[in-house]
């Protein structure tokens, strides 16, 4: 079919190369075993020479390192009473990676969570692109296994503790509270939270794909719990304060009101109540003036309590003596543009009794005995323009201007507490200085704490101060409400009112500041009431009964013996003499002389009764209700 083609002269003829399947062979076995020895070299190398990486990488996604929380440490009061504790609670939370991937189980966690389903919904999206958000914190743990009992996908829970205070708004403003993360916020709580928080462990563990601990692989660092710390208040005595406090406070109608008992003696607070007050177990964000401290944070002109102070002044410089006379007639005298001026016209009046009736016109004479300095630097070392130094976290420095700011009426108005201010803490810490013989003692919120005394005025004219202030609360004195039967007290009240407007409205703030017994001091207590408006607003009126109802308390949970048991004894003879007339006249047989029917007494009976307490007048203690509810509602 096809022609062969003639063979041209000159040319070769053509061969086929040969095709060398053995030398193929050859080749391509030698490339794959080269490979596969290559890749055998390389996860020997991975696997165990140069593994350090790819185990990290495996770990990471296996190996966790978590918290261990930790306990925060426990408050106490002085007697080992709790006042605040950390409860264990749960805290759910979710992978938001993980639970996006399973939308059809969202709603069934809102129902759980007690949310809405579409907010749920919202928040996953917003976080689809992280691991962690938290659902629920700080939850009853029957109420977290009830939401982890649906075992939704990416849901899981933790184990954390919330803060409890068991008594409730009494100590509130004492004790402060904590955040969602159980860090200090206010009060004790934050000054001494890095006492109290401890450090959290750390522990490395292995989860499953579905984030479940599979296995505890090894301890990082152990959990170190909170140090426990035990205040100076006494439980009984600051519910007792708390609760006279709030009586007062209605009778009056006024709008609020402090006050706080010293330790004498040592200088720890033994009380220190506010009102109006809140719920530390349940701290919302509606009523944040609740929330202030207002015997270290608010600042008050002293009033008339400053007098025993400028009496105290000019007796140290020899400026007068305790029966140096002074004529307040006709109850004022100029002040500048204005008038100091007294309630009456006390006429001619000792040195005591310029305490006892509260003169102001009596106090300026005696301060315009002094200079300048002299005044100014007395009050400085009781402590007026400085802090206390208690270390409660936002405690106000007080307003005291130096003589180089001062106007020509500037020392009439202080000596009676104008022109100056001061918290209830500095005019408590002040008493107690005086109670103290002129030992000053930096007030305290822990028991026990090391303080050392500062004598900062002769001991002799302490005393002398001190049996003055006595007169205030004994007949013809402005404060006689806040004696107490079988103890002598010394005292002061005050009236001030209220600065507005570089003026002054006709609201009033009422003090009484007072130490107990006299003749051996145990206690001081400064008590103010800010604007009462219904009845009286005299300081001895308002303020003096609480002092009265508190410190006789106090004397009593405290087993402090009287010192005046002649005013006592004389009362009890008086009640029991009343009794006497009331029973009725025994009848007329043994009238006559007839012989009395012989009645057989229990021996119990025929033993020596128990000596009725001194603080009730009709020789029956009062019952003390010191319960509170633990919702924080003081009962």
């Amino acid at each position: 079919m096809f022609e062969k083609r003639a063979q041209r002269p000159g040319n070769k003829p053509r061969h086929r190369a040969q095709f060398n399947l053995r030398g193929r062979l050859f080749m391509v076995t030698g490339a794959l075993g080269l490979c596969s020895l290559a890749l055998v070299g390389r996860a020997v190398d991975l696997q165990l020479i140069d593994n350090d990486f790819y185990r990290k990488q495996g770990d990471e996604r296996f190996l966790r390192e978590i918290e261990i929380p930790t306990v925060r440490g426990m408050i106490t009061d002085r007697n080992g009473e709790p006042l605040a504790v950390s409860s264990p609670v749960e805290s759910v939370w979710a992978n938001p990676q993980e639970l996006s991937r399973h939308p059809q189980r969202i709603p069934v966690l809102a129902k759980a969570l007690g949310v809405p389903a579409d907010y749920l919904q919202r928040k996953v999206s917003q976080r689809a692109g992280k691991e962690f958000m938290w659902l629920k914190r700080r939850i009853n743990p029957s109420v977290a296994r009830a939401i982890m009992a649906h075992d939704i996908p990416g849901v899981y829970s933790q184990r954390e503790y919330r803060r409890f205070y068991p008594q409730g708004e009494a100590v509130a403003h004492i004790l402060g509270f904590t955040n969602i993360d159980d860090y200090g916020q206010e009060g004790v709580e934050l000054a001494f939270d890095d006492w109290l928080r401890g450090k959290p462990g750390v522990k490395r563990v292995i989860r499953d794909r579905r984030g479940r601990i599979v296995e505890n692989v090894d301890l990082v660092r152990a959990a170190q719990p909170g140090k426990d710390l035990t205040l100076s208040i006494d439980r009984r005595i600051q519910f007792l304060t708390y609760r006279e406090l709030k009586h007062q406070l209605l009778e009056s109608g006024a709008t609020s009101g402090s006050a706080v008992v010293l330790d004498i003696a040592t200088g720890e607070v033994l009380a220190m109540a506010n009102l109006p007050s809140f719920n530390p177990n349940k701290v919302d964000g509606g009523n944040r003036d609740a929330h202030r401290n207002r015997a270290v944070t608010d600042l008050i002109e002293p009033g008339s309590t400053m007098k025993p102070l400028t009496v105290a002044a000019a007796l140290e410089a020899g400026a007068i003596t305790p029966q140096t006379l002074f004529n307040t007639n006709p109850g004022w005298m100029p002040n500048g543009r204005y008038r100091t001026t007294d309630t009456h016209n006390y006429g001619v009046l000792d040195t005591t009794g310029v305490i006892r009736k509260s003169s102001n016109v009596g106090a300026a004479k005696i301060a315009h005995m002094l200079s300048n300095q002299q005044f100014y630097d007395f009050l400085r070392k009781f402590g007026y323009g400085r802090s206390t130094g208690s270390g409660f976290p936002g405690e106000a420095s007080g307003l005291f201007p130096a003589p180089g700011q001062w106007s020509g009426t500037s020392k009439q108005t202080m000596s009676y507490g104008y022109g100056l201010a001061a918290t209830p803490l500095q005019i408590a810490h002040a008493y107690a200085t005086l109670a103290n013989q002129g030992r000053a003692m930096r007030p305290t919120f822990v028991k026990g704490e090391r303080n050392d005394p500062e004598q900062i005025l002769d001991p002799q004219i302490a005393g002398e101060v001190m049996k003055m202030m006595q007169t205030v609360t004994e007949p013809g004195g402005t404060a006689t409400q806040a004696a107490i039967l079988g103890y002598h007290v010394a005292g002061k009240t005050g009236t001030a009112r209220i600065a507005s407007n570089g003026g002054y409205s006709r609201k009033y703030v009422a003090f009484f500041a007072g130490v107990v017994p006299v003749d051996n001091p145990r206690f001081a207590m400064a008590v103010v009431i800010n604007e009462p408006s219904q009845g009286s607003y005299y300081g001895g009126l308002v303020s003096g009964p609480v002092f009265h109802n508190v410190m006789e308390g106090a004397l009593r949970l405290m087993d402090v013996p009287p010192d005046d048991i002649e005013t006592w004894l004389a009362a009890q003879a008086k009640a029991e003499a009343k009794l006497a007339a009331k029973q009725p006249a025994p009848p007329s047989d043994q009238r006559a002389g007839a012989t009395p029917p012989v009645v057989t007494v229990p021996a119990r009976a025929t033993e020596s009764p128990r000596r009725p307490h001194p603080m009730a007048e009709d020789g029956a203690p009062r019952p003390i209700d010191l319960s509170a509810d633990q919702s924080g509602a003081v009962r």
